[in-house]
């Protein structure tokens, strides 16, 4: 009996021995786990951190290569883009105005649609609705953009040719409003959301004091929710702006410096996509005017990103 206890107390000696140095091991494993996990997640943060200050360098050393050759005022103020040739020219206001009027028309088209997308989901619809509703109504998202500039080459622009006869082939009114289309989710979505967390008290309140229901979406829940609305006007703009082949498909190569959309004219994203696409030889003013144009596209995504920012802080409603 001696011994057969002294065995059993040997043996539990042992598990717990075992155990201890189970624990002890599996302190050692969670405490490197927790020292590397930080530092793992801190590599990860940083490398998109160097990737957009890699991308702002690359920029500005060959933006300062390019116009140490043509002055910056030339550049900003020149009418006449005429990038080959002995007497070449580069001015970008050609680019700026065909990619302002492209976004100005697609906003024309988004916001209208997309806000009243937004108003019915979040006032009126049932959660039914609403589940099915904004899915779909997502998906358009998720189209790539080449298929929405064929489209607009091949369906849009034959349509409002019918409409308007003295529409060219190539246009900036029919990639305008195909990018309005394109981005009426982002619109719809984001002001939905935004209309979302207004809460129901005021909902309620308003309609208790007799108002009716559009009332209360129009003098309620709509100023209640700016902050976001706006937000997501800004968003779709920069998405507008930086749109490359819709307007690359369907608005030509024509460099006019005009305003008539019936017109065929490019934008900066299109100047980019023709000029990485064709004979333009390193070290050259031509390939060089690329980081120039590139340069100010990135300056004007990232006002338009700030601004969103800003209004989104200076007048977000916390409830």
């Amino acid at each position: 009996m001696k011994g057969d206890f002294k065995l059993a107390n040997q043996k539990d000696s042992i598990n717990v021995r075992e155990l201890i140095n189970k624990k002890k091991t599996t302190l050692n494993t969670n405490r490197f786990i927790e020292a590397f996990v930080p530092k793992f997640l801190l590599g990860i943060a940083t490398i998109s951190i160097f990737t957009t200050l890699g991308i702002i360098f690359t920029l500005l050393f060959e933006t300062v290569e390019f116009f140490t050759r043509i002055p910056f005022l030339d550049f900003f103020t020149g009418t006449q883009l005429k990038p080959l040739g002995e007497n070449a020219q580069f001015g970008v206001l050609p680019l700026l105005t065909g990619t302002i009027i492209s976004s100005v028309i697609a906003m024309v088209v988004a916001i209208p649609i997309g806000l009243m997308s937004a108003i019915f989901l979040s006032e009126y619809a049932s959660d039914r609705v609403r589940r099915i509703l904004k899915p779909i109504l997502e998906v358009l998202a998720g189209i790539p953009t080449i298929v929405y500039g064929f489209f607009a080459f091949t369906f849009v622009t034959p349509l409002l040719r019918q409409i308007i006869p003295g529409l060219e082939p190539t246009n900036i009114l029919s990639p305008g409003i195909v990018m309005g289309i394109m981005i009426i989710p982002m619109v719809a979505s984001l002001s939905e959301d935004a209309m979302s967390s207004v809460p129901n008290a005021m909902r309620e309140g308003a309609l208790a004091l007799g108002s009716t229901k559009l009332e209360v979406a129009w003098k309620v829940v709509v100023p209640a929710a700016m902050s976001g609305i706006v937000a997501s006007f800004v968003l779709a703009i920069s998405r507008a702006i930086g749109e490359t082949m819709i307007v690359t498909i369907a608005s030509g190569s024509t460099k006019n410096f005009t305003f008539d959309v019936t017109q065929s004219m490019q934008t900066m994203t299109a100047y980019i996509v023709e000029v990485t696409g064709g004979d333009a030889p390193a070290g050259s003013t031509l390939y060089y005017s690329l980081y120039a144009v590139a340069m100010t596209l990135f300056v004007f995504t990232l006002v338009m990103n700030l601004i969103a920012q800003y209004i989104s802080r200076k007048y977000r409603e916390e409830y």
